[in-house]
């Protein structure tokens, strides 16, 4: 259930009208980085979250529901960014009628109109308000939604997203000297950085939470680091010392072409052939029935219902014929002993 409340989360005000940023601003209303990109890619993650994940369901409810506030946010400024733009190139246009530019004419009217071919679709088709569009005019489109159904694959993508709006709003910041303006989206930048630390920890809870998905990787080849880009060769944590969560040492590739002789094509491993892997390979099988119970447990039973009511009365039988319209216009109405226009509540 969503209830709108009309006051802003974060006071946003402007100076002064600035169309040409308010059409750069579009990119975190419309764009594939915004706030209804984020809404909506949390809100629809938190369905298959809500069984095995109940906490997890909260958590991305709470933030869609809260990224849609910042698109309001974000709306509300583009709007009060294009406070009267479009009625002054409606009157400069009445006035003067519409010459070309060639023509020369007053200065004004030629800034106005520069201004509404800086941002066609706002003086064409907005009426002074945002569109669900990207700043180069680019529609919205679902496609931008990234919604895997393994909570950990999820959870990973919205820690990218955040990423990607927060550094979105730091290069805003750089086009804008307007105080307020800046004040708002220092403010939602920094609700960016929040939403990262929290999917950050929410993923820290699920353990394990490597790999994704129900099927574990081969025992072979897991933790074989390959050297395929050589010359300045360097050494880390990623192809050296211990590979969580399995605890294998990483087996570290430095010449990759000869390897493919020496294994045959990856056919021979040695000590790391997958029979002589045996509490590796039990590890594996236990970690993937964890992950395939979890699965399990986000279908549910047959029945159940999405949300559980106290005291909530069996569905009433109704008869459509006993509301039918009767001569003039009045139903019959019959229904609990009533008589003339049946009162149904809701």
């Amino acid at each position: 259930m969503f209830i709108h409340i009309k006051q802003l989360q974060f006071n946003a005000r402007v100076s002064e009208p600035d169309p040409r940023f308010a059409k750069l601003l579009l990119e975190q209303f419309g764009g594939g980085n915004g706030e209804l990109k984020a809404a909506m890619q949390y809100f629809v993650q938190a369905y298959a979250a809500r069984k095995p994940y109940p906490d997890k369901y909260d958590l991305l409810m709470d933030i869609a529901t809260e990224e849609l506030s910042h698109l309001e946010i974000v709306g509300a400024t583009i709007t009060m960014l294009l406070k009267g733009v479009n009625g002054e190139l409606k009157d400069a246009l009445d006035v003067t009628g519409i010459p070309s530019l060639s023509e020369g004419g007053s200065a004004a009217r030629d800034g106005l109109i520069h201004e509404a071919l800086a941002m066609p679709h706002f003086a064409v088709l907005s009426g002074g308000g945002p569109l669900l569009e990207d700043s180069q005019g680019n529609p919205w489109s679902g496609a931008y939604v990234n919604a895997n159904g393994d909570l950990t694959v999820d959870l990973r993508s919205n820690i990218a997203a955040e990423s990607r709006a927060k550094i979105v709003y730091e290069y805003l910041l750089k086009f804008t000297d307007d105080p307020y303006v800046r004040e708002t989206l220092r403010f939602l930048m920094t609700r960016e950085i929040t939403h990262f630390r929290q999917f950050e920890a929410a993923l820290e809870t699920i353990q394990p939470n490597y790999p994704p998905g129900i099927l574990q990787g081969d025992p072979r080849h897991v933790a074989t680091a390959y050297n395929m880009s050589q010359g300045e060769d360097q050494r880390g944590p990623w192809n050296e010392g211990a590979q969580a969560p399995f605890g294998r040492d990483w087996l570290y590739v430095s010449d990759p072409v000869a390897n493919v002789g020496l294994t045959q094509g990856e056919a021979l491993h040695g000590d790391r052939d997958v029979e002589s892997d045996t509490d590796g390979g039990d590890v594996e099988k236990t970690l993937s029935r964890q992950r395939s119970d979890e699965i399990a447990a986000a279908e549910g039973e047959p029945g159940d219902p999405w949300t559980g009511y106290d005291d909530v009365p069996r569905p009433m039988s109704w008869d459509p014929s006993e509301d039918a319209p009767a001569a003039g216009g009045k139903t019959r109405g019959k229904k609990n002993g009533q008589s003339g226009r049946a009162g149904r509540t809701h």
